[in-house]
């Protein structure tokens, strides 16, 4: 399993200053304790970087593989910074991954670019029309994704395909078709897809206590349907990692020993499974 430390986001406050005052210290900082937790990219998200978009993007992949011997994830919709980042990406600690290409024409460039610097791609299952409705419909842009891309000279094995976690808290039912389409996106191809989600994107929304919760019991789910990565918190999912066998023997029928821990995951297995309504107390329900 790929973790790709998800950290280094321009949403954070703290690392959006760091970006706009070019302070590599917190960067760096953040950067190496991702590395340490077990992370094997680093994401490097600085946003739609409309204006200064190049030199943000080169300084943020130097700045990151000054301390970090690893491969970064270019993530930004802004295509000419991420050329700007490949073009100084150090290759000697892998290869490096973009963040993303889709159904949307104005996301085509970005397979041009992954087949002209050997790059691996993120292919997001959504097109301009809007959302996927289910795991079918995800899978049905998954093959034009993957069609195009052989198109563009991108190899299926480069290419990571993503089905689109949403909000548990608005989007409830979403929670079992992505899993159910990380299932099928396996069966497109021999060998199978490779698949990567933004996992935090499930408890967005949620409070802060919950949040973890969610992370780690969906992702383990993810993990058992086929996953193979995920953009997350690599010391979360070390803790996930850690509980996998609490997880598999509850979803086995089995009761575990711990009280509390088999209340936990029970209540939240129930949300991601849509037995139970979500609601920001369900722990206390």
């Amino acid at each position: 399993m790929l973790i790709i430390g998800e950290k280094l986001s321009i949403i954070a406050k703290r690392v959006r200053e760091a970006m706009m005052k070019k302070d590599k210290g917190p960067i760096q900082e953040i950067a190496t304790r991702q590395w340490k937790e077990g992370s094997g990219v680093i994401d490097a998200n600085i946003g739609p970087a409309e204006d200064g978009g190049e030199d943000l993007m080169q300084w943020m992949v130097t700045t990151i593989q000054e301390v970090v011997p690893l491969p970064v994830c270019l993530d930004t919709t802004n295509a000419s910074a991420i050329e700007a980042g490949l073009k100084v990406h150090n290759n000697q600690w892998g290869r490096p991954l973009i963040n993303s290409t889709s159904n949307d024409p104005e996301r085509f460039p970005i397979l041009e670019l992954g087949a002209k610097y050997k790059a691996y791609v993120i292919g997001l299952t959504v097109g301009k029309g809007g959302l996927p409705a289910d795991a079918g419909e995800r899978a049905a842009i998954a093959a034009d994704i993957m069609a195009r891309a052989m198109e563009y000279g991108v190899p299926l094995e480069d290419l990571y395909l993503d089905p689109l976690v949403l909000q548990i808290a608005t989007s409830q039912d979403h929670a079992l078709k992505v899993i159910e389409a990380v299932k099928m996106f396996q069966e497109m191809n021999d060998p199978p897809m490779k698949t990567v989600v933004g996992l935090s994107n499930i408890s967005n929304g949620c409070p802060k206590h919950v949040r973890p919760i969610l992370n780690k019991y969906y992702f383990l789910m993810l993990m058992n349907a086929g996953l193979t990565s995920a953009i997350a918190d690599a010391h979360e999912m070390a803790e996930a990692m850690s509980e996998k066998k609490l997880l598999d023997d509850v979803l086995a029928g089995k009761t575990i020993d711990n009280p509390a821990k088999m209340t936990e995951i029970t209540k939240t297995l129930d949300v991601i499974m849509g037995k139970t309504l979500y609601a920001h107390s369900y722990l206390e329900m």
